[in-house]
This record gives structure tokens, sequence and C-alpha cells, in this order.
């Protein structure tokens, strides 16, 4: 009977939600992917409508606490929100905070894994990128400094680097954790099928190290005079970009005030000397993001899997990737009408395509134990039912599910860039996207900048950072 073969068609559907139901389920979840889903929020960030993208956010869990807090907390800063940004800052940090103490999986964690083997990826809790983690501690310092607080900058600035250890090593656990199961699955994929078609990101530090985090680190660092400290993270950003005119200076500048003679005689002969500051002048150290970093897009290729028997079959698989990355250009920052000389201190885009390339034979093997599962549970349901009705549903419901996992914090800049110059005292003046933005500085002091620029949107503030040595 056709009604009988519709039920036992549900019923293999309804154990799969079952499976689900614990956490994390959501009709967006099972038949569309993150990018989808917040694509109307990433364009309002890209042209700079900052208000409109927080309204997106407000009702919007798709991420889970980890992501979704993370848009929020960025976007809500961008749009000078400062109060609402770093509340939900701090709720990402203690979600991630908590996936890091997870000494075991939970109950509703393993539900979450068990369905996602009939659905998707989606529906597991969101484990945040390396860079996606140093950047969360970079914004809540920078929600510290914004409001005076240096100490509380500076814990963020220590705690960057701790996180980013952990979750390295967590990466490389879910990697054997996921050969593990393929292998007592009894089926292979054929990794090297898909991974010959993803582009390597390369290898430079800049792919792995982020610039921005420790030249800010650095700075403040600096600024409450922890020299030792300071001098370990320029000369480590300066490891990353070789060519930053504002690293350069500042590693021999704190070379200087440590005596540390044989490094500075290393620093000042492949570098020079740099120009000292004026007695009398201020200098003014700028940030300038850019953009917004590119978002994952779905890519179907085919997967071939073989079982025990050595037979293969080919599976349509749906992964993330990245395609067609563009950056958006803008002109540059002026300063007293005279055109500043920016120097690259990060590429939030290499990051994230480095960290997809780092990830993409756990998603892959992942991936193939699905579309293992989910045949399995066709194979059954057909056992019962050869009407065809039975196999005609769950296929329809193996191909909605099927959605990659294209979860990234979206709202991070596409690159940031550092400049500096040294003034008089007095009031002088930014312009950026067509705004004119006062500024104050004094003689002998550091002011730092703090500029972010999306389509035709600028966020600026500044600060004053201590006395120049």
């Amino acid at each position: 009977m056709v009604w009988r073969s519709k039920i036992k068609a549900l019923m293999v559907l309804s154990s799969s939600l079952v499976l689900s139901a614990c956490a994390n389920l959501s009709a967006g979840n099972l038949f569309s992917h993150y990018s989808a889903q917040n694509r109307d929020m990433y364009q309002d960030v890209q042209a700079g409508d900052y208000k409109d993208a927080e309204s997106e956010l407000e009702d919007s869990d798709v991420g889970g606490p980890v992501l979704s807090n993370m848009e929020r907390g960025r976007v809500s800063f961008l749009a000078e929100n400062y109060p609402s940004s770093f509340t939900a800052l701090q709720l990402s940090n203690k979600a991630v905070t908590e996936l890091n103490q997870r000494a075991t999986v939970s109950i509703s964690e393993s539900a979450n894994q068990a369905g996602s083997l009939a659905t998707n990826e989606n529906l597991t809790t969101y484990d945040p990128a390396d860079y996606e983690l140093g950047y969360l501690h970079l914004y809540l310092g920078l929600n510290y400094l914004q409001k005076n607080d240096l100490e509380g900058a500076l814990v963020e600035m220590r705690l960057a680097n701790q996180v980013q250890e952990k979750a390295k090593k967590r990466r490389e656990k879910d990697l054997q954790e996921a050969q593990d199961k393929m292998a007592s699955s009894g089926v292979k994929p054929n990794l090297g099928s898909i991974l010959s078609q993803y582009p390597d990101a390369g290898k430079t530090l800049q792919a792995v190290q982020n610039g921005y985090l420790l030249f800010l680190s650095a700075t403040l660092y600096e600024a409450g005079n922890q020299l030792n400290d300071a001098y370990i993270d320029y000369k480590r950003a300066l490891a990353v970009n070789p060519r930053n005119r504002e690293i350069i200076d500042a590693t021999i500048r704190v070379a200087k005030q440590l005596g540390m003679r044989q490094d500075l005689q290393s620093l000042i002969k492949q570098y020079g000397n740099p120009k000292p500051i004026p007695r009398g002048k201020g200098q003014v150290i700028v940030i300038d993001e850019r953009g917004v970093v590119a978002a994952k897009n779905s890519w179907r290729l085919s997967l071939p899997l073989w079982d025990s028997s050595g037979r293969t079959k080919f599976y349509s698989v749906a992964l993330p990737v990245y395609k067609n990355v563009h950056v958006q250009s803008f002109s540059p920052l002026m300063l007293d009408s005279q055109s500043m000389t920016p120097s690259l201190l990060a590429d939030t885009n290499l990051m994230a395509q480095n960290d997809l390339s780092e990830r993409i034979a756990s998603i892959v093997l992942k991936q193939g134990l699905r579309l293992y599962t989910k045949d399995q549970l066709r194979r059954q349901a057909v056992k019962a039912d050869d009407s065809g009705v039975t196999n005609l549903v769950v296929n329809l419901w193996n191909i909605a599910t099927e959605q990659p996992d294209t979860r990234s914090w979206q709202t991070l800049p596409a690159q940031v860039y550092s400049s500096s110059v040294n003034l008089p005292e007095g009031e002088h003046s930014i312009v950026a996207g067509g705004k004119t933005y006062p500024i104050n500085v004094k003689a002998n002091k550091r002011t730092f900048v703090w500029v972010s620029r999306q389509g035709k949107a600028t966020t600026l503030w500044y600060k004053q950072l201590g006395a120049i040595e």
C-alpha cells in the first residue's frame, strides 16, 4: 500500500529529527546553510549599513552561541554600540570557554552529532577557527581600550595567544577522530579527488598568524611600560610582516630601550636607523580596517567512496569553498590634507582560506561518513518497502538536507593596514569616507587612532597611549 510506504519513509525522517532535537535544529540549518541564511546581514555590513545589520542579527541564532555572538559583537562595535558589542563578545567567549572545558561530549552534543549524520554538519556546535579566536580577544581588547581600560585590554591580549594554541590542538584531535570513525565504518573516501581541487592558501606566516593582533598587543604592552612583552610581540609581528614600517620602527625603538645590542645591530643593518620622533611632537599610529572578509560558498562535487569489499560508489557532496574572492578598494586616509602611507598588517581572507585548507580533510571524512549513513537509512527503508515511494521520499530528504557547513565569522575586516606620522601638538583632522574627524595630538605622547571602513561608512575613534620614550 502506498500509504504504508509513506508512513515508513516518514518514520525514517522522524528518527533523524529526534536525533537532532536537543539543540541547533531549525528549518534553516536543515535545508540551507549559514552564508545563504545570513546573506542580507552580510550585504548590509558590506554596504556600511551597520544599524540594519544589527537588526538582522537581533533575533537570529543560526550560528549558535559562539558564532552568532561574534557577529553581533563585531557589528555593534562598527555601529558604535559599545555596551552591546562588549556583552555579545563576552557571551561568545563564555561559550568558547565551555567548549574548551568540556572533558567529554555532552548528551545534547552527542545527539547533535548523531542527528548531523542523517542531515548535515550545521546541527553541531560551531568550533571557531584559530584566527577567529584571536579576533574575538582582539575586539574584546578594543572594547576595553575604547572605555580607557588599558589593563583589561592587556588581559585580552594575553588570552588571545592561549586560546589559539588550544584551538590548534583541538583541530588536530578532530581530524584523528574523523579518521577513526571512517575506519570503523568500513568505508573510505577518495580524499585525493577532493583535495586536489582545493587551492593551497600558502604556508606563509601571514596565512597562519595575525599581524594585526601581534602589533596591537605589542603597542598596548609598550603603552603599559611592559617592554619585554612588547618586544616579544613586535618581533613576532615583524616575522609576519617584515616590510611593515610601523613594526620595523617600533621593534628598533624598543630594542634600544631594552639595550638589546646584538638584536639592535642586526635590525639596523637590515632596515637602517628609523627617523627619531622630534621632541615636542606627538606620534599618531593609525589602524585602518578595510572591507569585509569573504563568505564561504557552496560547492557540489562527486566523492568516490569504497567499502571493505572494494566496491566503489559516487556520491554528490556539498562542501564549503571560497570562490572569486574580491577585495573592496578604498582611497588612502588623509591627515591634515596629506595622504597617509599604509602598510599591510593582516589579510583575513588569507587566514580564512588557510583555515579551510587545513580543515578540508576532516570535513571530507565527516561528509563521507554522513553520505554512507544516509545511504544505509535509505536502504533500510527500501528493504521494508519496494514500491519506490519510500526510495523517492528518502532520496529527496537526503538531497534537501545535504548542505555545506559555510559557518565562519563573516563580519571581520578583509584587510587591515597601519600607518603613522609625527605631528605638532594641537588639533588635527583625518578625512575618511568623505567625512572629517578631529583628533587631538599631545607633545611627546602617542595617539592611537582606530578606523574601520565598509562601503561608504566609517567608524573612527582615538585614544592617548602614554609618553614617547
